[in-house]
C-alpha cells in the first residue's frame, strides 16, 4: 500500500469518528454573555425600525407557537434523522440537512445541500441523482473574474432549486494560509479582496434564483487535522485585516441570507458560541440582519451558544444531543435564555427567507428538467480561464494539431480528472470513478474521485491526425521509452487533497516526481500538467519544458485541460496562492496537530480508549500576513508568486496615472502586444501599515484585448484594504502620508512605479 492510500484511509477514519470522538472531550463551560454588549435578543442596531424586510418577519414571529419557533431553530440530517423521534423522513430529502417550517404560515421547510463546486451528492445517496461539477474554488479564484463566480453561482442555484432544495451551503471565503491544508482547493486564495469578491459574486448568483446561500466557515478555518479541537488564536486587529475583512466584505456586497461558524475555537471559545465573533462583529459592528447556523457537529452547548449568537443547529443527529430543542426550551422556561432571543434566531432566520424572495417564490414540489448541457459550457469555461501556464520554455505550448506523435502519461489521463474529496464531491453529470478502501466504521464521505472527461480523448480529438499513445506510469522505463519515440510527452500528475485531513506533504505522491524526471530525461519536449488542490513542490522544474497548472478542473476538464495545450483556449489563469520554493518558507512546514491526530486515531482503532485531549492552542503568527505577504516579509523567494501566470501573447503597461487625497483610484493603458488574442489581469499593490508595513493588492481587472488593442483600466481602492485595525479604539485608520504602489502581473512585477499621497482616513468597525 503507498503512502498516500495509508493517508486516504486515515481521512475516512477520521471523518467517521470526528463527531463523536472530538467532541466527546469536550468540557463546556457555560459563561453569560458580556454586560457591555447589547442584550442578544433586540434588533441590531436599531436598524431595523425601516426595514420592511424586518417588519415581515416580525409580524411572522407573533403569529407563532413556542413550539414551531423552537422546530426552525435546530435541524435533521437527514441520513441519520431515523434516530430522532418524530423527524418528518417523508419530507425529506436524502441531503446535508431538514429544516421544519411552518406550512400554515406560508414558512417553507428549508431542504439543504452542500454547494461549493455543485449540487453535492457524496455517497450517493440520492441513486441516479448527477449535478454539474464546476472546477475548484482555487480554478475559480485563478480566472480573477468575479462575473464567472457570479455565473457558477447562479447556475448552482439554478440546479438545486430545480431539485427542489432552497438552502445551498455556499459562499467558502476562508483564507488559504498554509500550502497543505486539505480544504484549500474548495477556498478562494490567500487574499481578502480577491476571495470577498470572488465569494460575494457567487453568493449573488446562487441567491438570483430565489434560495438561500450561506457564507463560511466563520472564522479562522484554515486547517483540517484537528478541526474539531484546534483553538485559533489571533490578536483581533489581525483577524479583522485578513479573514474577517474577506467575510466582511463579501457579506456587503453579497447579502447572504446566512452565516454558517466554524468547528474550530477562535481565541479560547468556540465558533459557534463565540460571543465576539457573533454577536459584537457580525451583529453589531457589521450590522448583520441574518441568521447564524452551526457546521455540522459543531455545537457544544444551548445556554452559551444562544446568548452568544448562534441562531440555528444545524445537522443536530451530529451533535452530541439536541442543544436547540426541550434543552432550549428549558433553559428558557428557567430563565438562563430569554424569550426574546428566541424570538430573535426565528426573526433572522425569517429574514433571511424573505429577503432572498423564497418565501414569495417557493421552490417547486418536483423536480424540474435541468441543460445540463448549457450548465457544462460554464464549467468548461470557468475552467479554461482558471487554468495557470506556469512555465512555457522556448514556446513548448501551444501544441500544433500536427504533431505525428504524442505519449500521454499518468494522472488517469484516460478516464478522467481529479475532484476534492469531502461535502463538496458532486457526482457528476457523465459519471465518475471513485477509490473508496476499507476502513471499519467509515460511511465513505470521503473518497478519491475522478470526473468522467478524459484529457486522453480529448486530446486525440485536438491532434486527429497524430498517433497519441497513454500510459499509466506505473512503469517509468517504459514511459520514457514511449517518450523518446514521441515529438511531446505529455505527464498528468495528481496530489489529491480532501476535507478532514491535510496532506502531510506537498510533494507529488507515489513517485511520480521519479516519473516526470524519467519522461523529460528522454530528451524530448515534456509538457507536465498539473491536477492538484493547491501548491506543490517541483524539484523537476528545471528539465521539463513547460508546467500547466489544471487544479481540479471539473466535470468538462479534459476538453478545457486540451483546448489550453493545443491553442484553441490562450491561458489567462492567476495563481491566487503562493507557491512556495521548500515547504519550510511556509508559516507552518508541518500539519499542527498532526502526531496528536495520528495518536487519537491509533487508539480509537485499535479499540483502545483514546487518549484525553482538549483543544490545543494554534497561534498564526503571520497575522494579518497571509500568503503572499507573509513571503515578502520573510524576504522568501517562492517558485511561484501570487497572481503569476503566463499568456501564449504579450502584455505591455503604459501611462500611469494616480489619483490620491481623500480617495484612491489608479489608472493606467493595457496594451497587447502580440500576434494571439488574450485575456490579461493587471494587479495594483500597495505598501500601507503602520506597525509593520505589508503589501497589498488593493485592485485587479480582467482584460481581453486583441492583437495592438489597448485598454485603460481604472481600479479604485478599498479603504479598509490599506488601512489598519484600531482594536484600542475600534475602528479603520489610515494615516496620513505617501504610500509607495506599482502596477504589475503579479506580486513583485513592478512594471509601473507610483505612489499615493492620503489623507487621514477614519470609520468604525
Amino acid at each position: 500500500m503507498t503512502r498516500r492510500h495509508q493517508s486516504t484511509r486515515r481521512a475516512l477514519r477520521i471523518h467517521a469518528a470526528a463527531a463523536v470522538l472530538a467532541l466527546a472531550a469536550f468540557g463546556l463551560a457555560q459563561t453569560a454573555v458580556a454586560q457591555t454588549m447589547p442584550t442578544p435578543d433586540s434588533p441590531p442596531l436599531a436598524a431595523r425600525v425601516n426595514d420592511p424586510v424586518w417588519d415581515r418577519a416580525d409580524a411572522l414571529v407573533k403569529q407563532m407557537t413556542e413550539a414551531e419557533k423552537l422546530l426552525m431553530v435546530h435541524g435533521y440530517f437527514p441520513p441519520f434523522a431515523d434516530r430522532t423521534p418524530g423527524a418528518p423522513l417523508d419530507d425529506m430529502i436524502p441531503s446535508a440537512g431538514y429544516v421544519t417550517g411552518v406550512p400554515r404560515l406560508g414558512i417553507p421547510n428549508l431542504r439543504e445541500s452542500d454547494a461549493s463546486l455543485g449540487v453535492a451528492n457524496q455517497v450517493e445517496q440520492r441513486k441516479g441523482d448527477t449535478a454539474t461539477a464546476l472546477p475548484s474554488g482555487l480554478a475559480l479564484a485563478a480566472t480573477f473574474d468575479p462575473q464567472l463566480a457570479y455565473r457558477g453561482g447562479a447556475m448552482i442555484g439554478a440546479e438545486a432549486r430545480a431539485k427542489t432544495f432552497n438552502v445551498l451551503l455556499a459562499g467558502g471565503v476562508n483564507l488559504t494560509r498554509d500550502p497543505w491544508a486539505g480544504r484549500n482547493f474548495e477556498y478562494l486564495g490567500e487574499d481578502p479582496w480577491l476571495a470577498a469578491l470572488m465569494a460575494a459574486e457567487q453568493i449573488r448568483g446562487v441567491q438570483s434564483n430565489h434560495i438561500i446561500s450561506t457564507i463560511k466557515h466563520f472564522s479562522l478555518n484554515p486547517q483540517e487535522t484537528g478541526r474539531h479541537i484546534i483553538d485559533g488564536v489571533i490578536d483581533e486587529a489581525a483577524h479583522r485585516e485578513s479573514d474577517l475583512l474577506a467575510f466582511q466584505i463579501a457579506i456587503e456586497r453579497s447579502h447572504p441570507a446566512s452565516v454558517m461558524c466554524a468547528y474550530n475555537k477562535v481565541n479560547g471559545d468556540w465558533a459557534c458560541e463565540n460571543d465576539h465573533l457573533l454577536n459584537q462583529v457580525l451583529k453589531r459592528d457589521w450590522n448583520y440582519p441574518g441568521f447564524v447556523m452551526s457546521d455540522w457537529g459543531a455545537v457544544h452547548s444551548t445556554v452559551k451558544a444562544a446568548n452568544a449568537g448562534l441562531d440555528q443547529q444545524s445537522g443536530q443527529e451530529l451533535d452530541r444531543q439536541i442543544y436547540f430543542g426541550d434543552d432550549l426550551r428549558a433553559a428558557i422556561d428557567a430563565g438562563e435564555v430569554k424569550q426574546a432571543r428566541l424570538d430573535d434566531m426565528v426573526r433572522r432566520i425569517l429574514y433571511g427567507v424573505i429577503q432572498t424572495g423564497l418565501i414569495d417564490h417557493p421552490t417547486p414540489a418536483n423536480e424540474q428538467p435541468i441543460d445540463y448541457e448549457a450548465n457544462a459550457d460554464v464549467a468548461q469555461t470557468m475552467a479554461e480561464a482558471g487554468i495557470v501556464l506556469l512555465k512555457n520554455d522556448g514556446g513548448a505550448l501551444p501544441l500544433l494539431a500536427t504533431a505525428r506523435k504524442i505519449a500521454v502519461i499518468g494522472g488517469r489521463a484516460d478516464y478522467g480528472v481529479m475532484s476534492g474529496g469531502g461535502s463538496s464531491q458532486v457526482r457528476s453529470v457523465g459519471g465518475v470513478q471513485e477509490y473508496a478502501f476499507e476502513v471499519g466504521e467509515s460511511h465513505g464521505f470521503v473518497r478519491m474521485t475522478w470526473h468522467k472527461s478524459s484529457p486522453l480523448d480529448a486530446i486525440r480529438a485536438a491532434a486527429p491526425n497524430a498517433e497519441v499513445v497513454y500510459l499509466d506510469g506505473k512503469d517509468r522505463a517504459a514511459a520514457a521509452r514511449a517518450a523518446a519515440e514521441a515529438d511531446v510527452a505529455i505527464v498528468f500528475a495528481w496530489h489529491w487533497q480532501t476535507e478532514a485531513e491535510d496532506s502531510e506533504t506537498i510533494d507529488l505522491p507515489d513517485n511520480q516526481d521519479d516519473l516526470i524526471n524519467a519522461v523529460s530525461a528522454s530528451g524530448k519536449k515534456t509538457v507536465v500538467v498539473l491536477e492538484t488542490g493547491g501548491p506543490v513542490l517541483m524539484p523537476w522544474l528545471n528539465q521539463v519544458n513547460a508546467v500547466v497548472q489544471a487544479w481540479y478542473s471539473g466535470q468538462r476538464g479534459g476538453p478545457a485541460i486540451a483546448n489550453v495545450l493545443f491553442g484553441k483556449v490562450n491561458p489567462s489563469g492567476r495563481l491566487p496562492m503562493t507557491f512556495p520554493a521548500r515547504i519550510d518558507q511556509a508559516p507552518r512546514p508541518e500539519v499542527p496537530g498532526i502526531q496528536l491526530q495520528k495518536a487519537v486515531e491509533a487508539a480509537r482503532f485499535d479499540q483502545r480508549q483514546p487518549p484525553a485531549f482538549d483543544s490545543w492552542e494554534q497561534p498564526y503568527v503571520e497575522g494579518a500576513a497571509v500568503g503572499y505577504r507573509w513571503y515578502d516579509q520573510q524576504g522568501h523567494r517562492p517558485l511561484f508568486p501570487f497572481g503569476y501566470g503566463l499568456s501564449y501573447t504579450d502584455f505591455r503597461y503604459s501611462n500611469l496615472r494616480v489619483e490620491d487625497g481623500d480617495r484612491l483610484t489608479v489608472s493606467f493603458d493595457v496594451t497587447n502586444t502580440g500576434r494571439r488574442a488574450g485575456a490579461d489581469a493587471p494587479q495594483v499593490y500597495l505598501r500601507a501599515g503602520q506597525a509593520r508595513p505589508t503589501l497589498r493588492l488593493i485592485g485587479f481587472e480582467k482584460v481581453e484585448l486583441q492583437p495592438g488593442q489597448t485598454r485603460r483600466v481604472t481600479v479604485t481602492a478599498e479603504p479598509r484594504i490599506i488601512a489598519d485595525y484600531d482594536a484600542a479604539n475600534p475602528g479603520w485608520r489610515i494615516a496620513a502620508g505617501s504610500y509607495p504602489l506599482y502596477v504589475g502581473r503579479h506580486v513583485g512585477d513592478e512594471a509601473l512605479k507610483g505612489s499615493a499621497h492620503l489623507n487621514a482616513w477614519t470609520r468604525q468597525p
